[in-house]
């Protein structure tokens, strides 16, 4: 099975992409989506969790996410402490699922392929951007969040210029048609190659 990497900055609208792959039929995995469900359902995951965080990691029986983003956003070894209890879990996850699969190629989308070095484990990378100017709009938005904050966050994760360095195919997501047509271009592309 053909795995196809999906990534970007917040904000770049990757979930809006993957909707456009999902529409031409390409089953979609989305890792942050499944770490979440993991971290809420997992005892294993939970006792972990609290034992790194302490007993405000979940609020009645629920994550609490405000504590463990205060917690992991300026301490890189908390955080990497948190996703060596969590990613291992949702790669078992996302094998099960694979071997589920009935498609030329499905796509997984993964915020940070690149921050963890992660690239060997696709077969091809699609990195989406947009202006600055805008994610930090549509975060601002989605999240009711400050500029100040989302700008931090972006300053936090690794450039477009790098990610567009390491990437096969890379969708400027400043307009939603012209983002739609490029999606298809890839898509077409990608099953050009592997059949």
């Amino acid at each position: 099975m053909v795995v196809v990497g999906l990534t970007g900055g917040i904000g770049s609208g990757k979930t809006t992409i993957l909707k456009c792959f999902q529409s031409f039929g390409v089953p979609v995995y989305i890792a942050d989506d499944e770490a979440k469900a993991l971290m809420k359902r997992s005892k294993v995951i939970k006792r972990k969790l609290i034992d790194l965080f302490g007993s405000d990691a979940y609020i009645d029986g629920e994550l609490n996410k405000p504590y463990l983003a205060s917690k992991i956003f300026n301490d890189r070894s908390l955080l990497s402490k948190m996703n060596a209890i969590v990613h291992p879990k949702v790669a078992a996850h996302f094998k099960r699922w694979l071997k589920k699969q009935n498609a030329d190629y499905v796509i997984k989308e993964a915020a940070i392929i690149f921050e963890n070095n992660l690239e060997n484990q696709y077969n091809y990378i699609i990195t989406v951007v947009a202006d600055e100017a805008l994610r930090i709009q549509r975060v601002m938005k989605r999240d009711n969040s400050s500029e100040k904050k989302v700008k931090s966050i972006i300053e936090n994760q690794l450039s477009d210029t790098e990610k567009i360095k390491k990437s096969d195919f890379v969708i400027l997501n400043n307009d939603l048609e012209d983002a739609k047509q490029q999606a298809f271009k890839i898509h077409k592309s990608i099953l050009k190659k592997i059949n």
